[in-house]
């Protein structure tokens, strides 16, 4: 499997950032292609894109001539082709926990707060900022309330969501708390979540994912 690997890829979307910190923990090289999601009303909206992906979102990977979309089926493919280190634990209840709580994040938190959601309560229904922002602070408090509770005192929660080894999990994780401090969220509401967050963040594979470290990155002055 030595085809080139390809992310299309926002700085600062989570989904692309959840990818980018499983290739990394895999020590798989990539070329990142930026596609800007504001520029210009959005490039993911230029026909060249959407028929790279017809639902007109980050991320993308391609392997070889290969596309694959949507970050939690990327990131199972990911571990499949290149087993080791999982990114999925060994038994079928173990994995089933995991993606559980991946999916907690990726199904349930972040599509309603995501910039097509915003976009459209700004553009179709004119929800002020404020407002819009209460909105996101209550999903994203909603679900790390049932996050931090799934976590707290489950066995299997140990440096990372499950065990000493981060998993998709653990990828998804660290890209909502990113938001919810970028919206003022407190995340000492939350310890066993903040604790994780923190561990992950001492490994540079989640480092080096981070949205200020991508190519794209506005530079900073």
């Amino acid at each position: 499997m030595n085809e080139e690997l390809r992310l299309y890829s926002y700085w600062r979307s989570s989904a692309a950032y959840r990818v980018r910190i499983g290739l990394n923990l895999k020590g798989l090289a990539y070329e990142t292609v930026p596609v800007h999601l504001l520029r210009d009303g959005g490039e993911q909206f230029a026909p060249e894109y959407a028929a790279t992906n017809p639902q007109k979102l980050v991320p993308v990977l391609q392997h070889g001539q290969r596309l694959f979309r949507q970050s939690l089926a990327i990131l199972e493919y990911v571990d499949e082709v290149w087993p080791s280190p999982p990114l999925l634990p060994a038994t079928s209840r173990e994995r089933q926990r995991v993606r559980a709580l991946a999916q907690l994040v990726a199904a349930d938190i972040h599509p309603l707060n995501n910039l097509r959601v915003m976009r459209f309560l700004e553009q179709d229904w004119n929800v002020p900022q404020p407002e819009r922002d209460v909105w996101i602070r209550h999903w994203i408090t909603e679900g790390f309330n049932a996050f931090e509770s799934l976590l707290r005192d489950h066995p299997a929660t140990d440096t990372f969501c499950d065990g000493h080894m981060p998993t998709i999990a653990d990828c998804c994780l660290v890209p909502q708390v990113y938001n919810a401090r970028r919206f003022g969220l407190d995340m000492a509401r939350w310890p066993t979540i903040a604790a994780i967050e923190q561990a992950c963040l001492e490994l540079p594979e989640f480092r080096d994912a981070a949205p200020d470290r991508q190519p794209d990155a506005p530079q900073q002055s």
